[in-house]
């Protein structure tokens, strides 16, 4: 069974109701670890609770992530 652990989170909120979340995430399983990127879309409910749509895995190599970072400033 793996579970899954945040390190770290942030939220950039838009529109009437809506944010993206972007975290640092751990996956636990029986002897094994293994951190990955988080970028998650979802909502806030009336009273409050947050409900996810979707999310995207990135992976933890550094090299990856600048190359992710350089083509979304170029978008």
């Amino acid at each position: 069974m793996v579970e899954f652990e945040v390190i770290t989170a942030e939220e950039v909120k838009f529109g009437k109701n809506n944010f993206i979340e972007v975290a640092r995430k751990k996956a636990v399983a029986e002897g094994t670890d293994r951190e990955f990127i988080s970028i998650s879309r979802g909502f806030y409910l009336p009273d409050g609770t947050k409900k996810w749509k979707s999310s995207i895995t990135l992976p933890d190599e550094n090299d990856k992530r600048e190359k992710i970072a350089e083509l979304l400033k170029k978008l």
